[in-house]
């Protein structure tokens, strides 16, 4: 029973603030972007562990080993709202984050009683990653929960290679 009641109290919390929804900006994603979006998922989804699961020393050895890529991870996703919310990045950003901590809770609630133990193993996994890419990668092959569903930026084409006119002798004889 007190699983459910902090999961409840998490999600009363956050639909107590107000920006709970899919109202985030869904624009195209980065590369380095997606990379970060990916953290930030298994980050929330180990958070939302830790309360509901009694795990916080698991939790703050993760956030403390990782201190520097969950920070990369946020700047990217920053930047990314920026990009794509204009003037109301910051509720955008705000509502992503809320949208995923809402999805792992609710995910927990459906699982029940098998959620805990089904969750934990997570941070001796995650805690044995070295770096940002290798969280990133746990994150997708795991099949984290991420609202994020926007699609990949096309790659910018670059321009071919500009030939100068031909004014060498042999181009000058070609003609």
């Amino acid at each position: 029973m007190r699983r459910a009641t902090i999961a409840y109290r998490l999600l009363a919390g956050l639909a107590a603030a107000g920006i709970a929804g899919p109202a985030f900006a869904q624009a195209c994603v980065q590369p380095a972007e997606r990379s970060a979006f990916e953290i930030r998922a298994l980050q929330s989804q180990l958070m939302v562990t830790a309360l509901t699961c009694s795990r916080d020393a698991d939790y703050n050895a993760f956030v403390t080993k990782f201190r520097r890529e969950l920070g990369s991870a946020y700047s990217s996703i920053e930047t990314h709202f920026r990009r794509t919310g204009g003037g109301n990045f910051a509720r955008a950003r705000d509502g992503f984050i809320t949208q995923l901590a809402n999805d792992h809770s609710q995910d927990g609630l459906r699982q029940g009683t098998a959620f805990c133990p089904n969750a934990v193993a997570l941070f001796q996994v995650a805690l044995a990653q070295s770096d940002m890419n290798s969280l990133a990668t746990l994150a997708s092959d795991r099949n984290i929960l991420n609202p994020m569903a926007a699609p990949a930026c096309p790659e910018r084409a670059t321009p071919a290679r500009i030939r100068p006119a031909a004014t060498t002798r042999a181009a000058a004889q070609a003609r």
